[in-house]
């Protein structure tokens, strides 16, 4: 490995006449003063030297960069990239559960689970209107666990009657072949 500063004095010593090479101290100290001089030719050297050339997303727009100031901008993009979920304020976290809840009972094969699920639910409205703790209101409106249910039946039934409505009907073969092997 090469010592970058060392480097930088060469190459400083190269582009200065004899002269100026002969006065000046042979290692170079780094100071307030020549700092942005040292950081510039190090960046010249490595351009020239190629170590720029073919970096990802060269020559494209950078990604975010909106027409407002975000200072949370770098924990939104991490939740994005790390498809991380269950973090925000309980308002906007039952929010986004409360559109999800229909979809996620219609997953739920017993009547019990799914009161279990909305009586949970419920519970968490409630408390989290009770907290004190600032951030948005909370505008989530309980549910009616008899009246959900109810719903849950209907999609429930009409769902059975979809999937019995596309299964096909068995071809004269299959029927045949039924038959066959019930007479042996």
């Amino acid at each position: 490995m090469s010592d970058p500063r060392g480097n930088a004095a060469r190459y400083w010593a190269r582009q200065t006449d004899k002269s100026d090479a002969e006065a000046a101290p042979a290692p170079m100290q780094l100071t307030a003063e020549n700092k942005h001089e040292f950081v510039e030719t190090a960046i010249q050297v490595a351009i020239r030297r190629g170590e720029f050339d073919d970096l990802p997303g060269a020559g494209k727009p950078l990604e975010g960069l909106g027409t407002h100031h975000d200072p949370d901008w770098w924990i939104r993009r991490k939740i994005e990239t790390e498809n991380l979920t269950g973090l925000g304020p309980p308002a906007l976290m039952l929010r986004t559960e409360d559109r999800e809840l229909n979809d996620q009972l219609d997953t739920l094969s017993h009547e019990s689970d799914v009161r279990d699920v909305l009586e949970d639910f419920n519970k968490r409205v409630v408390d989290a209107r009770r907290q004190l703790m600032g951030g948005p209101p909370v505008v989530t409106r309980t549910r009616d666990v008899d009246a959900e249910i109810a719903a849950w039946r209907e999609r429930r039934a009409s769902a059975m009657t979809a999937a019995v409505a596309e299964e096909p009907a068995p071809s004269s073969t299959q029927a045949r072949r039924r038959s066959w092997f019930r007479r042996g």
